[in-house]
């Protein structure tokens, strides 16, 4: 099935399509997002900013508004928060000055952040704070408009405020479906969404692979060869600790502590951006030369829980677990495998998710399983049949076993080519 990218259109004769046939044709739909970055002027700058404020006004107003006045018989939804938006505007000047659609927008979000806990899926929604949830969205398609300017600038139209400079061109792949504009760290950008039809995708003829992700080594493939971690977060933890102390010793509100704010994070973003530089190459490249990729179902929220424990059973090295959870949580393994899915799914590969329990201790060479096989981090010695390999690499190959059967239809399209155009189907 794909996710989040079904979209409802007329299909002719369902009647005598099957349901397979007709996930298909809906799956056929393809959205992607294009970031760019804006230098808008100051009078837009401060515009901008003001509907951020605005938004982030109306999500916490309406988040209250569920909190505290609820009562039976009267329920608050997406549609009734709406109209009482219409009523707040008229009300209130500053507020009729942003665009209604963004505002409308905060409360779908907040109406999405609901679902989304009532379905077990995250956490009950918090109240949206100042420079850390900056943005808003334009919906509508009609008042958008984005524009190339020269060999690597552009421009973009926004209601209310015009064109807006920018840099850094790519082609969009698609027609315009909505705009979020966001400010990180001072920097404004604007992530525009866009969809089109695409054909569907080819079973890639690749061969597979499988991967173990760990903190000694970042990623070991079955084929022997391994990625080294970079460990961004560990490099520029010390210049990270020195500006937030400064920071802690400002006045809050003052000059000086905005200032220390931006140069926070500024360093946040450097390690964010540098992180996610990391991860698209290793994962690009992986997908470009595999069809299916095998990776540990690896539990990351578990695997990196506080060791604290309470006042009655309090933990136990708590200080050494508190540097794994960081080393663990630096690697980015959640956001690596996402990148491989879709990026697979571009190319008609794959990413199959195995149980994670006792590949490590498996040989790969008879099957024994036993804690004595691996007697250090990097070294894997069967006790049974005395095979001697990579600890990491003897993991990865039983990862790739462990998936089965879903190697067997990337074997059966050996004849075929890939899809090397870039398309994202989303995954079936």
């Amino acid at each position: 099935m794909c996710v989040a990218k079904i979209q409802s259109q007329s299909v002719p004769d369902v009647a005598f399509l099957t349901s397979q046939d007709i996930v298909r044709r809906l799956c056929m739909i393809d959205r992607k997002a294009v970031l760019f970055r804006l230098y808008p002027t100051p009078e837009q700058a401060a515009q901008m900013a003001q509907i951020a404020g605005a938004c982030r006004f109306v999500y916490n107003l309406a988040l209250e508004q569920r909190r505290n006045w609820y009562r039976p018989g009267r329920k608050f939804n997406f549609a009734s928060q709406c109209r009482e938006l219409t009523q707040l505007r008229a009300e209130v000047a500053w507020l009729k000055t942003a665009p209604v659609h963004p505002l409308q927008q905060a409360l779908r979000d907040l109406e999405r952040a609901y679902q989304n806990w009532w379905a077990d899926r995250a956490r009950a929604p918090t109240p949206r704070r100042k420079n850390v949830n900056d943005s808003f969205r334009f919906p509508d398609p009609v008042s958008l408009a984005v524009e190339r300017t020269g060999a690597s600038s552009g421009r973009v139209k926004l209601p209310k405020l015009g064109w807006v400079r920018l840099r850094g061109w790519m082609a969009l792949p698609g027609d315009i479906r909505n705009i979020t504009v966001s400010r990180r760290a001072g920097h404004w950008f604007a992530a525009v969404q866009c969809e089109r039809e695409g054909a569907e995708p080819v079973p890639s003829p690749l061969p597979p692979i499988g991967i173990d992700l760990g903190v000694a080594a970042f990623a070991a493939l079955s084929d022997g060869t391994s990625i080294a971690p970079v460990n961004h977060g560990k490099a520029a933890l010390k210049k990270l600790r020195k500006a937030q102390r400064a920071l802690a010793r400002k006045a809050r509100g003052s000059a000086n502590w905005r200032k220390a704010v931006r140069r926070v994070g500024k360093r946040q973003k450097r390690v964010a951006d540098a992180h996610k530089d990391f991860l698209h190459k290793h994962s690009t490249a992986i997908a470009k030369n595999h069809g299916v990729v095998v990776v540990e179902a690896l539990p990351v929220r578990a695997m990196s829980a506080s060791a604290q424990g309470t006042v009655v059973e309090p933990g136990r090295r708590v200080r050494q677990k508190a540097g794994l959870n960081r080393a663990i949580l630096d690697q980015g393994w959640g956001l690596f495998r996402t990148m491989l899915a879709y990026k697979l799914a571009d190319r008609g590969g794959t990413l199959v998710e195995v149980p994670a329990a006792y590949t490590s201790q498996t040989c790969a060479c008879c099957g024994h399983v036993d804690a004595a096989n691996r007697p250090s981090q990097a070294v894997f010695v069967c006790g049974r049949c005395g095979h001697r390999a990579n600890a990491d690499t003897n993991a990865a190959i039983n990862i790739l076993r462990r998936a089965g059967g879903a190697l067997k239809p990337v074997e059966e399209h050996r004849t075929k080519r890939p899809d090397e155009a870039g398309t994202s189907q989303g995954a079936a």
